[in-house]
């Protein structure tokens, strides 16, 4: 690889992490997103779950968050664009909202079923 495709591609992960951090710095919901997988984290450790558990909770770990990242893109494109109410404004809003909010409920269906059984097991409920 060239000395200049090296630093153009340097260049363009400094753009992603700048965007994760802006993103991370201004917007509420992926601070809620971060605390969530930072619980489900430690409670994975905790609670021992299985090397492929947690490849099924990073795998949704990066959906949730780069669902997030890409609502914010939408919303800052269309904010962007107009400041009127607009029906294509707001459905482009809600549609890329309504996105992140599937994989979150997913995300926490699947938490459910990896890790209920293992805290009813922690607390004796379950044998």
């Amino acid at each position: 690889m060239s000395k200049v495709n090296r630093s153009s591609l340097a260049r363009s992960f400094g753009y992603a992490f700048q965007g994760i951090g802006t993103c991370i710095r201004e917007e509420r919901n992926i601070k809620i997103h971060l605390t969530f997988t930072g619980l489900v984290i430690f409670f994975g450790v905790f609670l021992k779950i299985s090397p492929l558990e947690w490849c099924i909770c990073l795998t949704l770990f990066g959906l949730v968050l780069a669902l997030e990242l890409v609502n914010t893109a939408v919303e800052a494109v269309v904010d962007l664009v107009t400041e009127e109410r607009k029906p294509l404004a707001k459905k482009a809003k809600d549609t890329a909202a309504g996105a992140v909010l599937i994989a979150a409920i997913c995300a926490a269906a699947a938490g459910l079923v990896i890790f209920l059984p293992k805290g009813l097991r922690w607390i004796g409920v379950l044998h």
